[in-house]
């Protein structure tokens, strides 16, 4: 089996070119059969949220949605910090279907006593 990834986001759509540079190292994990988690936290948990993570960062960048899509289809995964989560109000929100509020209990338990390769953005 493949190492696994963990991303961890803090950022949300206030900075569009951070998020899709996270999705993209996510999805070319995913893509390439690694287990893959992102952790969403501070305004990123936002980005789990259907309807939020639209539009094109930047000339050349690819769709926020295309990448959202690409990353659920190789079956990467959004663990959302719930602290931060309700700290925006967010209860009640529909998730996407590849996210799960969860803490760094989850994430600990998620990664296990095997080795993981880890960005943060």
């Amino acid at each position: 089996m493949a190492e696994k990834a963990v991303v961890s986001l803090t950022t949300g759509m206030e900075d569009p070119e951070k998020v899709t540079v996270a999705f993209l190292v996510a999805v070319g994990a995913a893509e390439q059969g690694r287990p893959t988690l992102m952790f969403l936290t501070k305004e990123a948990v936002r980005l789990a949220v259907p309807g939020v993570a639209v539009g094109v960062a930047c000339e050349g960048c690819p769709p926020l949605p295309d990448l959202l899509e690409r990353y659920r289809k190789a079956g990467g995964r959004l663990l959302v910090c719930p602290i931060c989560f309700n700290a925006r109000q967010l209860q009640g929100s529909t998730l996407l279907d590849n996210a799960e509020l969860g803490g760094t209990i989850p994430m600990w338990e998620w990664i296990g006593d095997g080795p993981a390769t880890t960005f943060s953005y």
